[in-house]
C-alpha cells in the first residue's frame, strides 16, 4: 500500500502548521513554498482538510490556514483518510463477499491483522509527537 502524493502533501501541510503553533495562521503560498507543494494542489488539499474538520481557513489581510484542533488531537490516520479515504490493504477485509473463498481464505486473517495494526499505528500517531523536541517519533520495537 502506498499513500497518494496528495495525502503526503496533506501530512506535510498539517505538520508545518503544527510546528508553527496551533493558534498561528499561515498563508497557503507560504506553506506551498516551504513544503514544496504545488499551490493549486495545496488549495484542493486545504479544502478537503477543512471539510474534514482538521483545518480552519480565513480570508483577508489577516487570513490564512490554521489547525482546527491542537496537534495532539489530530492523528496521522485522520489526515490520510481525509484525503485518500479509508485504509484498505485488500478488498477481502471489507467482508463484502469480494473474495470467492470467503471465510475459507487462508490469507484473510493476515490481511485483517495487518490492516488493524496499521490503522492503530496511524490513529495513535498524533502531530504533537512529530514536533516534540524536534525529534521523530520512535519506531515501535
Amino acid at each position: 500500500m502506498q499513500i497518494t502524493r496528495q495525502a503526503d502533501y496533506a501530512v506535510r501541510a498539517v505538520l508545518y502548521l503544527a510546528k508553527i503553533g496551533s493558534n498561528q495562521r499561515a498563508a497557503t503560498s507560504q506553506i506551498a513554498q516551504e513544503q514544496q507543494i504545488p499551490p493549486s494542489f495545496l488549495a484542493k488539499i486545504v479544502s478537503q482538510l477543512s471539510v474534514a474538520g482538521l483545518l480552519q481557513t480565513s480570508r483577508g489581510a489577516r487570513g490564512g490556514v490554521s489547525l482546527a484542533r491542537p496537534p495532539e488531537q489530530i492523528s496521522l490516520l485522520e489526515v490520510v483518510e481525509a484525503i485518500d479515504g479509508p485504509i484498505l490493504l485488500n478488498e477481502c477485509v471489507t467482508g463484502n463477499g469480494v473474495c470467492t473463498l470467503g471465510d475459507e481464505c487462508p490469507m484473510q486473517s493476515i490481511w485483517r491483522d495487518a490492516q488493524a495494526e496499521l490503522i492503530d499505528r496511524l490513529r495513535t500517531s498524533t502531530f504533537d509527537s512529530f514536533i516534540k523536541n524536534g525529534q521523530r517519533e520512535p519506531l515501535a520495537a
